[in-house]
């Protein structure tokens, strides 16, 4: 093995572990917001906005993440509407997680007691305080570790996001070992990158959840 192109090649595997990093970011915030109102509206909307959610989970989680990809960013364009690389990918890593994660945040839910909701009720809080103040805080705990789990397995699939030009991760690890022509030496060390970023985003998910939800998130 061979590692002295390694350091020259840092600074494009610190672009593309940043690109990474916000991609999964901009994700979280916005899949894991979706999930939660994706959750609620299955279970309190009306019927038509129940379905719609209903459909929209079976055709995003029965379909490939890259199938979907390509639709954003090569579809659309013939509807008229062009989006940037990055916004492409950040839609659709968005739109894909958050089917996965209205059916964890759901079964969180459907776990608290509904006795609870009735309390809440008799005492005079509206249903909103109730859902934000007394239902979802103890949902978010009882599915945390699920969800911290979906958010790293997203942060491994914006590997696909390379095919559209993305410069993340793994887009910079294509460019190396084609200019290198030292593909083993490449993928290792991207791949090591991946495990820090996994392991490092796992810990921080861990410690921000116990930070607002309180002990015992694992």
């Amino acid at each position: 093995m061979a590692f002295a192109w390694l350091p020259g090649a840092l600074g494009d595997i610190a672009h593309g572990a940043a690109t990474t990093i916000l991609l999964i970011a901009v994700t979280t915030l916005a899949g894991t917001l979706l999930s939660i109102l994706g959750a609620a509206g299955r279970r309190n909307g009306p019927v038509l906005l129940r379905r719609a959610i209903g459909w929209y989970v079976e055709v995003m989680r029965n379909t490939p993440f890259l199938v979907q990809l390509f639709f954003i960013f090569f579809g659309l364009p013939s509807l008229g509407i062009r989006l940037d690389p990055i916004l492409a990918a950040m839609l659709a890593m968005t739109l894909n997680m958050a089917a996965y994660t209205i059916e964890i945040v759901g079964a969180g839910l459907d776990a608290v007691p509904g006795g609870q909701t009735e309390a809440a009720l008799a005492l005079g809080l509206r249903p909103r305080q109730v859902f934000i103040k007394i239902v979802l805080p103890q949902a978010l705990k009882i599915i945390y570790p699920a969800l911290t789990s979906q958010i790293v397995i997203m942060m491994l699939e914006s590997a696909v996001v390379s095919q559209i030009a993305v410069r993340e991760l793994t887009y910079e690890a294509d460019m190396l070992q084609a200019r290198t022509f030292r593909a083993f030496e490449t993928y290792f060390v991207v791949t090591m990158v991946y495990l820090g970023l996994s392991m490092g985003l796992r810990r921080l998910l861990v410690a921000g959840g116990r930070q607002v939800l309180g002990a015992g998130v694992s």
